[in-house]
């Protein structure tokens, strides 16, 4: 099951006592700091947690599926993501963060 925006925000109301309101604005406030910084090419990196890369595609070769017509995919630009030694530790089970 995927964490989504609501379960984020019932965390940060459950950790910090704020009206729910305000628990959204935050999350809110952080998930488009977040969007900005990355739309503007820049990368987000959150210590213990991992970072947000922007990566530029070239232009590539590709297929369409659904007819097997070869055709040129456009050159762009994506985000990928990179964990943190401490969080890979975690999720491998070898470490405490």
């Amino acid at each position: 099951m995927a964490l989504t925006k609501v379960q984020i925000v019932d965390s940060v109301q459950e950790q910090f006592g704020l009206p729910r309101i305000a628990c959204v604005e935050i999350v809110e406030k952080l998930l488009e700091t977040i969007k900005n910084t990355l739309e503007n090419g820049e990368d987000v990196m959150i210590s213990g947690f991992g970072k947000f890369c922007v990566k530029e595609k070239k232009e590539r070769k590709g297929r369409n599926p659904a007819t097997g017509d070869d055709l040129m995919l456009g050159k762009r630009r994506v985000v990928t993501f990179k964990c943190s030694r401490g969080l890979r530790e975690k999720i491998e089970g070898d470490g405490q963060m």
